[in-house]
């Protein structure tokens, strides 16, 4: 390396190949370690000692994170009928459950999922939110249960245990096997405290978000045969299937699901199927219907006149769930999603007129198209024939190819908002991950995500996205996250996600993740590495259900990089770096002769990082310390040539990493003359 009076030369070696780095080091800086007394609380054993990770390499789960040879996953498909009455605020439907059993084992029961109960004055999650859920409803009230046996329906007694239903088999369900469940039932739709589901009032009507509507049944998995979590808070871990379903509602509200609207002719107007058509083909927004076509309130009904109704038929395939809207006070519009190779699919939003305007909701379906394009390009295109945004009660919630957001959301709130809800429809939506027990890989993964979708949109006019529950308002976000560090009652990542307290979930499981992964990215495998062995980890894992130790096995192997350090000190640790500049020497007390730079690490985190040297003559060198500067010591001596008096030595000038204490980063001109 040469050294040019004035310039500034940056090397930054942490994306080249491990075998060649130190030797380029040395060649280029003359850089030498010496044996001495470890700095601080660091003890190099510990931090780069072996990590046993906590899921099994086996014929299911391969050891460079893919699925094995013999995975394996069960699959449960839908059809369900549901009558929606706004008036009584109730739904009652039937469903019928497909469920084929693909694992080894023989079934002698099923689970499902009652997440209705959750509602109840005495459920599990009453308990567990600790006072925070102040109104409650019956739950589910399940009608009757019934089992295809020998071409006809025979009912079974189910064993209901909070938000959870087992049923018992009278013939075990074998490898291979299929069997068809039936189930009726009703349940009284939650207000606002439903918080994921419900409804609210507004100037045309109440909008009603449904969602968590049907039993759902349970994962059998080759982890832990059936996970039956309750539902206490956290969201979803869901089989995947086809779905049809039938939403019967009064004549004049319209219906957003997701999926695709099987029967548009049947519910909607002539001049709304021609704007729908022309929407599919169009880039700019296309008002399906606007504010002044909203229906006029109905007058009151006679208690034993006749509804007119309508029932929508919307089906989606290979999905892990379904969830509708449903008001009479919807403005509709809708636009054009480019996906690679020529695939297209529809952006749509329903609001009310509340939400409209070119500063609110009006942008809404501009958002959605940006984001999923973006999304779809970057990292795996988008699997569903829509992506539809909704304004209503349930606001922040994301369903497959649909989010829940809120009526006075806008701006910046409103792009993000839109952009993180429909941003997990890669995760977990597409990668199936078990958002009850691992809540970091659906919001950590997807905040990851979307903050790239900020710094991208028209130029990062709303961007940089800033996360961190401790400054949310702005600022470094290296810097934000080390308050979270610095916090002993913080929980680990790898915490069990219904075992993290309110204060920390949004800094932990969403901001930590997703700055671990920018981290992971930029500075510790390099854009290229990462992002190649990202995408590999979606496309393996797409519909499928891969656990913590997948992800960690896919970015080694695909980064080729053994990042046990990182994962002991991000994810299942919350530790601290501090990163110092202890002392700077010039040979024989000679600038032209070279100097040596004393640096050490003071704290239990290791990070590659950046060291500055900045000359009197205003050059300056850039030197990159992989991580392997610490892996047997905790103080280390960088030496330089002879490139005349030094004006400063700092050590991460541009603050890319969380260090501590930045009062020991850099040594000024004195005593350096």
């Amino acid at each position: 390396m040469r050294y040019i009076p004035g310039c500034s030369m940056s090397f930054r070696l942490a994306s080249v190949s491990p075998g060649a780095t130190p030797l380029l080091i040395i060649i280029a800086l003359g850089l030498v370690g010496h044996d001495v007394e470890a700095a601080g609380s660091y003890d190099p054993r510990e931090t780069f000692a072996p990590l046993t990770l906590p899921g099994s390499v086996n014929r299911y789960r391969s050891g460079d994170g893919a699925p094995g040879p013999d995975y394996w996953q069960n699959r449960a498909d839908y059809e369900i009928h549901a009558t929606l009455d706004p008036a009584a605020k109730t739904l009652v439907a039937s469903m019928t459950l497909t469920y084929t059993n693909h694992s080894p084992d023989t079934l002698e029961s099923l689970w499902l999922q009652l997440d209705q109960n959750l509602y109840r004055e005495r459920s599990r999650g009453s308990f567990a939110s600790a006072g925070r859920l102040k109104e409650f409803t019956e739950g589910y009230s399940i009608d009757s249960v019934e089992l295809l046996e020998s071409g006809r329906f025979v009912p079974v007694t189910p064993f209901i245990s909070d938000t959870r239903m087992q049923l018992p088999l009278p013939t075990p369900l074998r490898h291979g096997a299929s069997l068809k469940l039936r189930v009726r039932y009703h349940y009284v739709i939650p207000g606002l405290f439903g918080g994921r589901t419900g409804w609210v009032d507004t100037k045309n009507g109440a909008i009603f978000d449904i969602a968590q509507w049907y039993p759902r049944m349970a994962v059998y998995d080759d982890v832990r045969g059936w996970d039956t979590a309750p539902y206490i808070g956290q969201e979803f871990y869901l089989e995947y299937g086809d779905f049809d379903y039938y939403v019967t509602v009064p004549a004049d509200m319209l219906v957003a699901g997701t999926g695709e609207l099987v029967n548009p002719r049947e519910v909607l107007t002539p001049l709304e199927l021609r704007r729908l058509g022309e929407a599919r083909v169009s880039d700019q927004t296309i008002a399906i219907r606007t504010a002044d076509e909203i229906p006029p309130a109905p007058a009151v009904a006679d208690g034993n006149a006749a509804v007119a109704t309508h029932t929508w038929h919307y089906r989606m395939q290979n999905t892990r769930d379904v969830a509708f809207s449903a008001s009479r006070s919807f403005i509709w519009d809708a636009a054009r999603i480019h996906l690679p190779a020529d695939g297209s699919a529809l952006a749509m939003s329903f609001y009310p007129v509340e939400s409209a305007g070119a500063e609110a909701w009006g942008r809404s379906t501009e958002y959605l198209q940006d984001a999923v394009e973006r999304f779809s390009q970057r990292w795996y295109p988008y699997p569903y024939p829509t992506a539809v945004n909704v304004a209503g009660g349930a606001a922040g919630m994301e369903y497959p190819g649909m989010a829940f957001n809120g009526i006075t959301d806008r701006g910046k709130t409103l792009f993000w908002i839109t952009a993180h809800e429909i941003g997990h429809t890669w995760f977990p939506m597409t990668v199936g991950t078990d958002e009850r027990r691992d809540a970091w890989m659906d919001e950590g993964l997807n905040t990851f995500i979307d903050t790239y979708e900020s710094d991208d949109f028209e130029g990062g006019v709303y961007g940089p996205k800033r996360d961190s529950e401790y400054a949310p308002g702005g600022g470094n976000p290296v810097e934000e996250i080390e308050s979270v560090l610095a916090d002993p009652a913080a929980p680990p990542i790898m915490s069990r996600a219904d075992t993290i307290p309110e204060k920390y979930r949004h800094s932990v499981t969403y901001f930590k993740t997703a700055l671990g992964l920018r981290l992971l990215r930029e500075h510790i495998l390099g854009p290229e590495r990462f992002d190649r062995a990202f995408r590999k980890f979606i496309r393996d894992w797409a519909f499928r259900h891969p656990k913590p130790s997948d992800f960690f096995r896919a970015m080694e192997s695909e980064g080729g990089e053994d990042l046990s350090w990182f994962w002991r000190e991000w994810f299942l640790n919350n530790w601290q770096l501090d990163l110092s500049v202890d002392g700077v020497e010039y040979e024989d007390g000679d600038p032209a002769k070279g100097a040596r730079v004393t640096l050490s690490n003071r704290d239990r985190m290791v990070m590659p990082s950046v060291l500055e040297v900045k000359y009197t003559d205003g050059g300056r060198v850039r030197l990159d310390l992989p991580v392997e500067t610490w892996i047997l010591r905790g103080q280390t001596t960088v030496r330089l040539h002879g490139n005349g008096p030094i004006e400063s030595v700092t050590i991460d000038p541009d603050h890319l990493i969380p260090d501590k204490d930045r009062s020991n980063n850099a040594l000024e001109p004195k005593g350096l003359q």
